[in-house]
Formats: structure tokens, sequence, C-alpha cells
């Protein structure tokens, strides 16, 4: 194995530890292939699509969750304004009436298109990624960014989907010195922490201080139980 080989493999496990989890964790979902994590997913995707800092669309999803809109059934039952306040707990002000619209007509799709269960459209897709893309894009509020951000964070549960490593990560790749093409950068960790993987590229996409915290740990003394872990 070569030196850069060695280095690279050593970045990608080095931002794993540090910033390895994904947007999902932190918004509090226990990713499953199940309904409910799945559409929680759906909402914090619709959330983090929005021009907004990602920290505040976490927010905003936990805020939604805690007042009971965790399922699509519960997201229609309650009204414009139940959906605003909670966005407005979250800090999600400035896209708030909007998104209070797109939430209510998207769980109106998860219901009447899906039966309340994204795993059809999994099953329609039949493990075609560009397939599966299109299908979430018929998502009010899901374009081509909110497709990829949704399978980003599913492929840890959706394997056919993986890698998914998208133009986001790519470029959080080129900023750790790592390979920008997909399939090689995708060899530099296990399959199962694809989804982690893919969110700390992004992290580094979109905040330059996490190259240079991922390449003290990498630099730095092994230690056990550094960095964040799970995700």
């Amino acid at each position: 194995m070569s030196s850069a080989t060695t280095t690279r493999e050593e970045t990608a496990h080095a931002l794993l530890r540090t910033h390895g989890r994904t947007y999902a964790s932190e918004a509090g979902i226990r990713m499953r292939d199940t309904p409910k994590p799945l559409y929680q997913l759906l909402v914090l995707t619709s959330l983090l699509s929005a021009p907004i800092r990602a920290g505040v669309a976490v927010d905003a999803a936990r805020a939604l969750y805690d007042a009971g809109m965790s399922t699509p059934h519960r997201m229609r039952e309650a009204t414009w304004q139940q959906r605003v306040d909670a966005l407005g707990r979250g800090h999600y002000r400035r896209y708030d009436e909007s998104t209070a619209t797109t939430l209510g007509t998207g769980a109106e799709f998860v219901g009447e298109r899906c039966g309340g269960d994204l795993r059809r459209l999994r099953e329609e897709a039949d493990g075609d990624r560009d397939r599966m893309r299109r299908l979430l894009r018929e998502a009010p509020g899901l374009g081509p960014t909110g497709a990829d951000i949704f399978l980003r964070e599913v492929q840890g549960v959706w394997p056919e989907f993986r890698p998914h490593l998208d133009t986001k990560a790519t470029q959080g790749a080129e900023r750790l010195g790592l390979p920008s093409d997909p399939a090689h950068l995708a060899k530099l960790v296990d399959g199962e922490d694809l989804a982690r993987f893919a969110a700390a590229l992004v992290r580094a996409a979109l905040d330059r201080s996490v190259a240079d915290s991922v390449e003290a740990a990498r630099t730095a003394p092994t230690a056990s139980g550094s960095g964040h872990g799970g995700g």
C-alpha cells in the first residue's frame, strides 16, 4: 500500500472519528427501514433543502417531532399555524410560512402516493438510483438537492443505493485532499459507514475548520474513545 493511500485512509477515518454522525442522528431520528423514521428523514430533508444553516434545519426537525408531527397522519392533522409555531421554536423563521405549507402537502403526498410508507418508492425504484431520485422529486419541496440529501442519509438502511456521495460530499473530499471520484472515495471506509462518511464530507464542504480538525486528529497520537463516533 502506498503512503498516499495510507494518508487518505487515515484522513477518512479521522473524519469519521471527529465528524462522523448523520444529520438524521443529530435530529434524533433512529434510522431503520420502517415508515416512521423514513418519513422523519423526508421532513428533515425538506428542511435541509432550503438555503439555511444545517444546524437550524436539524433543530427545526426536532421541534416538529417534539410537537408530535413525526408521521404523515400527525403532520396532516396539525394546523398550518401549529407547524409554523414548531418551526419557530427551532428558529427556522425565514421560510417558516412556506415550509409549513410544504410540510402539509408533503404529508399528503406520502399518505396518498405511498400509503404512508416510503418503502413503496424503494420498491418502485428496484435498486435504480436514478429512478429513486426521480421518485423522490415527486415529493413537494424536494428538488435534485433534496433527493441527494435523502439518498446520502438513507444509504445506511437502503444499501442498494450505496455509495451515494453527491457533489456536496465530493466538494468536501477535495477540501480534505481525498479523491473526488465517488467510487474511489467510497473505498476508504466500510459500506456501513458510508452514510456517516457522506455527512462528514458535507460538513467539510460547508465549514473550512473541519479540515483543520481532521488534520489535527489524523496526526495526533492514537487515543481510545476520542472523537464523536456514532450516527
